[in-house]
């Protein structure tokens, strides 16, 4: 469900198209439960004007969610949630300058009072892609359903691994 869709609900953009790698996942979560989403690059420093424009129509053009990915010094995120009532999820990407990728968790993570950015691990833009729709079902029944059927499937996978180290014989004290 890439920008083609009619039905785009999920905003991604990322700070440079190096970022990519990283926002996929986001992407592909997506798509896995039927999401309409766009992806681009919105430089806050290099092209604030953009990032303004997208911010502050993204509402306007059915967007209920925005992933915002950036590395280094991060502002992305913020900058977005600053000009935007839509929610904001901020993937913090460990960039090629970056201090082992904790400056972007702490320029996503310490937004002051006021602008919330919900911020997910260092390159975890699979979260990114869960989180937005936990949110966009809490309001739409089918995709509420898609998510439940996903954390069914998770649980379902862990009681497998459970079952098979029973099999092989491998100690186990809790069951």
């Amino acid at each position: 469900m890439a920008a083609n869709s009619n039905n785009i609900q999920v905003g991604i953009i990322m700070g440079s198209d190096s970022d990519l790698d990283v926002m996929q996942a986001a992407a592909d979560f997506l798509s896995s439960v039927q999401i309409g989403y766009e992806l681009t690059v919105v430089s806050a420093h290099r092209t604030p004007q953009r990032m303004f424009a997208y911010a502050t129509a993204a509402k306007d053009r059915g967007i209920k969610v925005i992933i915002a990915g950036a590395g280094g010094a991060a502002h992305l995120p913020g900058m977005v949630a600053s000009l935007t009532s839509l929610p904001v999820i901020g993937v913090p990407v460990k960039s090629s300058n970056s201090i082992d990728g904790w400056d972007s968790i702490l320029s996503i993570l310490q937004m002051p009072n006021g602008v919330p950015v919900a911020t997910v691990a260092l390159n975890a833009s699979k979260n990114a892609g869960i989180l937005a729709a936990q949110i966009i079902g809490a309001f739409d029944q089918e995709t509420g359903n898609k998510i439940e059927t996903y954390k069914k499937q998770m649980e379902n996978e862990v009681k497998m691994k459970i079952e098979k180290l029973r099999v092989s014989g491998q100690p186990n004290g809790f069951d």
